[in-house]
């Protein structure tokens, strides 16, 4: 299992559009992805998962991936998110 903290810097947050670009990238990949904001657990490839989560901009994050291919879809979920989901 790998993770990694990114900031969330698009400025709506995980809204629904954000949140269908995170889930469809998310997609592309065999391992289990999840990210943790506090105490709670959402799963990526989820978009009520990601919409419940209510993250907004600035909030910090930790990508969690696990399987044969967790490194490269960690790298793709923190690059995505980085790049500001589409917005």
């Amino acid at each position: 299992m790998v993770s990694q903290k990114v900031t969330v810097k698009n400025p709506t947050g995980f809204s629904l559009r954000p949140a269908g670009i995170l889930c469809k990238e998310a997609m592309n990949y065999k391992s289990v992805v999840t990210f943790g904001y506090g105490p709670n657990t959402a799963n990526a490839k989820s978009v009520l998962s990601v919409l419940g989560a209510c993250i907004r901009t600035g909030d910090e994050i930790e990508f969690h991936c696990d399987g044969e291919d967790e490194e490269e879809a960690l790298a793709a979920m923190v690059g995505i998110v980085e790049a500001g989901l589409g917005e």
